[in-house]
Order: structure tokens, then C-alpha cells, then sequence
């Protein structure tokens, strides 16, 4: 019988390989403004974050307040960039496909991107129903509240939960919550950095393919619960 009750997934950079799209331009939204900053800054501080959060931290570490209508802009040509090269990531509709519990998508992405994004990957009607993002909770990642009101909502024990991350912030989020962590790196944004958990948020197992998923975890795939166990 499965030790889990719930998977919770992140969207970006997790479900789909968006976060790689998203640092490039960023990185050149910026450096039009005179903010210079590289993917390893991005990865670090921003990946997880909510976009005020990231707008704070721009303020924080560079002295510049964006001019009103930077993130209408930058998200305008996102959705564009997303449209173009916007990708699922490999092996995720399977795994989905086949878990024999529960599973949920928690994120910091705004309702309108997410369902743009989902819609573009086949995805939306596989999460209908099944969505929380940060607009639901006054404190978005690395805080627990949006994995802990997804338990809530599923009726789970935060300690029957495991998360599907790939950000820092995505991590201490899942590990302040009480649950099973994973971290997962494959996407394409993680390619050639710095993997070294950050030592407040080290997660239970790390994995880089979807292919491995139900080998690091069996008792997830439809057929291997006990009759009657972990079904919604």
C-alpha cells in the first residue's frame, strides 16, 4: 500500500518546461531597464516566487522600482514566447495517467498564465478541480500555507502528502508543510547550474526523469494499493 494519500505537483518546471522561457526573458526585460542579472540569480531568488515577490527582491538588491506596466509587458511576451516553444515535460501525462491516488497542482503562477499554459500542454482537463495557486493564501512559497490549505482541501494529512518540486523556495515550502519533498531537476532551466540543495531546503529524494518516478515509488501506481485504499 502506498505510504501517500496525496501528490501535489508545482507547474512550472515541473509539469512543464517553462521556467527555462521564462529566466531568458526576464534576463532581457531587465537589462532593458539597467537591471543586469544572470539564470544562476534567477534560479536562486526567483523560481518559485510569486511575481511581487520577485519585484521586491529587484528593489531590494538593485535600487530600481520597475515603471507601472513592466509586468503587463513582460507577461504579454511571455504568453508569446510560450505560445511559440512552450513544451510539457517528458514523461509527466503517464505518470499522471497512472497514479493510483490523488494528485493536485499547487503554484505561484497566476490563474490566467496557468490556464493558458495547461491549455497549450493538454493538461487542463487532467487538473480541473485540481488547482491552488498563491492568490488562494496571503503567504505564497517558501511559506506552507498553499501545500497545507491543498491538504486541506483534499481532506489529507499534510504527513500523507509528497510534493513535487523544483525550486528552493517550492521545497521549504513542502518541507515546512510536514511533507514528503522531492525535488525534481530535469528541466531545461536547471541545465549546467549549481544542483547543491540550498541547507534549508533539503529534499527528501532528488530525481531528474519521470521515467523513475514510480520506481522510486511503486505503491503509487494504479494497481499496487490494496483494494479500496488511497481512491478518490
Amino acid at each position: 500500500m502506498s505510504t501517500f494519500d496525496l501528490v501535489i505537483f508545482d507547474c512550472d518546471g515541473v509539469l512543464i518546461d517553462s521556467e527555462v522561457i521564462s529566466a531568458r526573458m526576464l534576463v532581457a526585460e531587465l537589462a532593458a531597464h539597467g537591471v543586469s542579472v544572470d539564470l544562476p540569480y534567477i534560479a536562486r531568488h526567483f523560481l518559485g516566487r510569486s511575481y511581487p515577490v520577485v519585484l521586491d527582491q529587484i528593489r531590494r538588491d538593485f535600487g530600481v522600482a520597475l515603471p507601472e506596466g513592466f509586468e503587463a509587458e513582460y507577461r504579454a511576451r511571455l504568453l508569446a514566447a510560450f505560445d511559440a516553444e512552450l513544451k510539457i515535460m517528458p514523461g509527466v501525462r503517464g505518470v499522471i495517467g497512472a497514479l493510483g491516488v490523488p494528485y493536485a497542482l499547487a503554484t505561484s503562477s497566476s490563474p490566467a498564465r496557468l490556464a493558458h499554459t495547461l491549455r497549450l500542454v493538454g493538461l487542463d482537463t487532467m487538473f480541473d478541480g485540481r488547482i491552488t495557486t498563491a492568490t488562494e493564501v496571503s503567504r505564497g512559497k517558501p511559506d506552507p500555507d498553499m501545500f497545507l490549505l491543498v491538504a486541506e482541501k483534499f481532506g489529507v494529512d499534510p504527513s500523507r502528502c509528497l510534493v513535487i518540486e523544483d525550486s528552493y523556495p517550492g521545497v521549504r515550502a513542502g518541507l515546512a508543510a510536514g511533507m514528503e519533498t522531492w525535488r525534481f531537476t530535469g528541466g531545461s532551466h536547471l541545465v549546467g547550474l549549481d544542483l547543491t540543495p540550498d541547507a534549508a531546503a533539503v529534499p527528501h529524494r532528488t530525481f531528474a526523469s519521470f521515467a523513475e518516478f514510480f520506481h522510486l515509488a511503486p505503491g503509487l501506481e494504479k494497481g499496487r494499493q490494496s483494494d479500496g485504499q488511497n481512491r478518490r
